[in-house]
């Protein structure tokens, strides 16, 4: 089942993170809960929010929308909750979205990206991604090796805490 968001400014980072992973991801840094939810619904997406208000539309509460309240500030811990919440797997589609604006990115041949990105990174990489809104150019270099790392850490404490969740008995 493909998973689709819609975030608001009240979680805003984590539509980056969620978009790393290969979601779509849609963000809205002013926009009014009724708008909002009207297109969550009609495009079938979850309303990651941490406006409890949200929460308590009829809609939400028949179930008729999704809405993960988040508790937290930081965005890596807004991940975690979304991702045990929805039982998302953050390693099959990472990176294949731009960051910026949504889009999915297309592979691109080194020599079609030539002029678009500086010269010590196309004697040194070769695979290369590109979004077809924005022209954005994506490649693995450093940037990427952290963003990956940041996702796999995140990924393994998120089981963890799973794991830990199973195992504890109800009280």
């Amino acid at each position: 089942m493909d998973i689709a968001f819609i975030v608001d400014s009240n979680a805003g980072k984590l539509a980056r993170w969620l978009r790393m992973m290969g979601y779509d991801t849609l963000f809205f840094n002013d926009i009014e809960d009724g708008r909002l939810v009207d297109m969550a619904m009609k495009e079938g997406r979850v309303v990651v929010t941490r406006d409890t208000q949200i929460a308590k539309r009829r809609v939400a509460a028949n179930g008729s929308l999704r809405v993960i309240v988040s508790r937290e500030d930081d965005p890596k811990q807004q991940l975690m909750q979304v991702m045990r919440e929805l039982n998302l797997d953050c390693r099959e589609t990472q990176f294949t979205r731009c960051l910026e604006c949504n889009q999915r990115l297309i592979p691109r041949e080194k020599d079609e990206v030539r002029d678009l990105v500086p010269p010590y990174v196309f004697r040194t990489q070769k695979q290369y991604m590109q979004c077809p809104s924005c022209s954005r150019v994506y490649w693995q270099g450093t940037h990427w090796q952290r963003m990956k790392k940041a996702l796999d850490d995140i990924a393994a404490a998120s089981s963890e805490r799973n794991q830990g969740e199973k195992a504890s008995p109800a009280i």
